[in-house]
Formats: structure tokens, C-alpha cells, sequence
């Protein structure tokens, strides 16, 4: 079976398991595109388990894009203190200024918006402008590459980039209409380490036992493929 055909079948698969296994986060209680930018920020380098209290105390401060525009910086890197890479909130208010001014105090809501504001990468604008306004658009980090060269078995190196761009191209063509349960379930897997649950869990539907047989065993690991957390 081709990747693609392959990644198709599995879009509804993760989309359910995701609904009925995901874990809740104070970011996930709402679709609102600030609380999921600022918890995007933290999450990166740091796990979950740690981000929340910061997160937590950080909206209580900051609750809305312009009070992170109109905050002194003093105030701001105090509010950061201990999750270390303080450019990145230094980034965030500039990029919160912007959305005053530019935008009128809304969160872009397309993707390529996203990306020209300062601290926003690919995987960040993916993931805001999937989980906030399910644009079909892939949110790819180590994580996800590893989830997805486990399911279709691949053999190439997730640290090359050019491996990226190819599995983020494949994942641009498969996005489903709810891009962000998608992505995020694809996130969960990895970050929770419960792959193999969920492999128990596709392999009780029908189309499962076709897909994965002798020839595509779903619990071969890919020792190629090495990310950091």
C-alpha cells in the first residue's frame, strides 16, 4: 500500500483515539488561538508537567494578547523566570504588539500570517492555526516525525531535513477536515508514550488486520529514528 492511502486510513483512527484518550489541559479547554500560542512557547524544551504552572500563573497576569503587548519588560521576564530561553518571551510581546497593531488585537488566523510574526515557526503557526481554527495544515516536530515513521515503517533519518519535508508534504496532502485533533493526536502519541496502546487499539478495527499483517508489523521500531524530546 502506497504512504499516502496508507495515512489516509489512519486520519479517523488517531481523530478518535485522540477524542477519547486525550489528556486535559488547561490550554485544551478552549479554542482560543492566545492560550494555545502561549502554551506552544512554553512547551518548547520543556515537558508538559512543568509548563502548566508557569502557564497558569503567566494568563492570570496576562490574560489577553494586549496586556502581553502593553507589558514592561521587567514584569514580563519575571512572569518567565525559570523556563529559561527568554528571548522567546521577548519575542512574544513583540509579536503580541503586532497583533494590536496590525491585526486589530486578533490572532491571525492563517497559517502564512502566523509565520511573519516574530517567534513563530513552521511547527508553531501549523499548530495555532490547526487547533484554533482547523486550517488543514500539518504542525511537524521531532515528535511527530517519529509518529509517523513508525506507521509507515520508514527507514530514513527523522534529523535530516530533508526527511522533514518530505513527511510534512505527505502529511499537507492527508490533513483531514479536523486538522486539529489530528495533529494533535499525532502530538499525544509520541508525547505520552502510548503508541503501543494505540496500536492495540487499531488493530481491533477491520481495516486494521488488512493494513498491518506480517509485512507491516506496527511494533518494528525504527532505530534510524532518533529525536530529542
Amino acid at each position: 500500500m502506497q504512504d499516502l492511502e496508507l495515512m489516509k486510513k489512519i486520519r479517523e483512527p488517531i481523530i478518535k483515539w485522540y477524542t477519547e484518550n486525550k489528556r486535559e489541559l488547561p490550554w485544551r479547554k478552549e479554542k482560543n488561538p492566545y492560550f494555545i500560542w502561549i502554551s506552544e512557547i512554553m512547551l518548547q524544551q520543556t515537558r508538559i508537567e512543568a509548563v502548566i504552572g508557569y502557564y497558569e500563573r503567566f494568563l492570570k497576569n496576562l490574560p489577553t494578547v494586549q496586556d502581553l503587548a502593553q507589558v514592561d519588560e521587567e514584569k514580563l521576564l519575571k512572569l518567565w523566570e525559570g523556563l529559561g530561553y527568554y528571548n522567546r518571551a521577548r519575542n512574544l510581546r513583540k509579536a503580541a504588539k503586532i497583533i494590536v497593531e496590525k491585526y486589530h488585537g486578533e490572532m491571525p488566523k492563517q497559517y502564512e500570517e502566523l509565520l511573519k510574526l516574530p517567534g513563530i515557526g513552521e511547527y508553531t503557526a501549523g499548530a495555532i492555526s490547526s487547533i484554533a481554527f482547523d486550517e488543514p495544515v500539518p504542525a511537524v516536530d521531532g515528535n511527530v516525525l517519529r509518529v509517523v515513521s513508525r506507521i509507515l515503517l520508514s527507514k530514513k533519518d527523522v534529523l535530516e531535513a530533508k526527511t522533514k519535508k518530505e513527511f510534512t508534504e505527505k502529511l499537507r496532502k492527508i490533513m483531514p477536515k479536523q486538522a486539529g485533533n489530528f495533529n494533535e493526536g499525532l502530538m499525544e502519541l509520541r508525547r505520552t508514550n502510548l503508541f503501543a496502546k494505540w496500536r492495540a487499539y487499531l488493530r481491533k478495527m477491520s481495516f486494521a488486520r488488512n493494513l498491518f499483517g506480517e509485512k507491516r508489523k506496527f511494533d518494528r521500531t525504527n532505530s534510524t529514528a532518533k529525536c530529542k524530546n
